[in-house]
């Protein structure tokens, strides 16, 4: 997926960009530009702790997924734009002083220093999530559909595994691990490099946790698991008796955590991971009209309707928009040696 990404934007490029670029001026949308200002203060804010013991050729693929992802999201922000959709300043703030919430002011001067973020540029990116969350919510979920019928269906086709032999857990994990694997790819490209870059990387994404980040997004973005990171860190339902076997404690630590809930990092041999509690269901047979049966059906449909609709919409406003990519025209020119 990475390397077909890339060839994407190098064949923009290639196609597009014989010009001589704009100064400052990474790449542009509809005209509209995203500069290297910006470019390199997201990827201080993202990648700052995680590059250490990179090569140039890996730091730059880093770059480049960056600005695909930030190429992406401006996209999707001039849609919003141009429906009248864009978050206003009560939203901001109230997004805002929900995330600051659990922190003194020093610790949340804190967390900001850490990701080399200022209050206007959190609040710059706070509008800009809540703006394509609304985009989102009017264009795409606002048409979402899930009948009696679909959870029927849906039920039927599965009914076993609606019979728990003993009481289980639904987890999702976000992992991080020391030594990066090359067939491992999340959304950022973000792998640690040593022990200590993991620590300090799972360490970040429980702070970002902490201040309400959504988990699944999180674990899309950064989870090292090839597995579970492209559907949000789901592990599926896990039977208590294999909690137990695999570690006591860790058993204690999720029967301890609510619905919701996280775990703090968690050593293993893989690397470092965090689990999140979705919900705990006891033995026995559940039938259709158990509400949490419907309610896990139609999430379940829901979820993957939102996600086939989101990947559709996202490319039908690539296929529309006007994008260059001059760091990608800059990779080409010099043989895959960027500034």
């Amino acid at each position: 997926m990475l390397a077909r990404s890339l060839v994407f934007f190098l064949l923009v490029c290639a196609a597009g960009c014989r010009k001589s670029p704009p100064a400052n001026v990474a790449a542009s949308v509809n005209n509209r530009p995203i500069t290297y200002s910006e470019l390199d203060k997201n990827f201080q804010a993202q990648f700052a702790t995680n590059t250490e013991g990179s090569s140039a050729d890996q730091v730059t693929i880093q770059r480049l997924e960056l600005l695909r992802n930030m190429m992406e999201n401006e996209i999707m922000l001039q849609r919003s734009e141009k429906l009248g959709l864009l978050a206003g300043d009560a939203d901001v703030e109230a997004r805002f002083n929900e995330i600051k919430a659990p922190y003194t002011k020093e610790e949340f001067d804190k967390q900001l220093q850490s990701r080399k973020m200022t209050v206007q540029d959190l609040k710059a990116q706070l509008r800009r999530e809540l703006s394509i969350q609304k985009l989102f919510n009017k264009e795409i979920t606002s048409h979402i559909t899930i009948t009696d019928a679909d959870i029927t269906n849906f039920y039927n086709a599965n009914k076993a595994s609606f019979n728990l032999a003993e009481p289980r857990v639904h987890l999702a994990q976000i992992l991080v691990t020391p030594a990066p694997d090359p067939s491992v790819r999340n959304l950022k490209n973000d792998k640690a490099q040593n022990d200590e870059q993991a620590r300090k990387k799972i360490e970040a994404l429980l702070v970002r946790l902490k201040q309400g980040e959504d988990f699944a997004m999180l674990a899309q973005n950064y989870s090292e698991d090839a597995n579970t990171g492209p559907n949000g860190g789901d592990l599926g339902f896990v039977p208590e008796s294999a909690l137990e076997k695999a570690n006591v404690e860790l058993r204690k630590m999720v029967g301890a955590l609510q619905p919701g809930e996280t775990s703090p990092p968690i050593r293993s041999q893989e690397g470092y991971r965090i689990l999140k509690v979705i919900s705990k269901e006891p033995s026995g047979q559940r039938q259709l009209n158990d509400p949490r049966v419907q309610q896990t059906i139609r999430e379940t449909l829901l979820n993957r309707k939102d996600q086939l609709l989101k990947a559709a919409y996202y490319e039908a406003a690539r296929n529309e928009a006007k994008v260059v990519n001059y760091l990608a025209q800059q990779v080409i020119e010099n043989a895959g040696k960027a500034k």
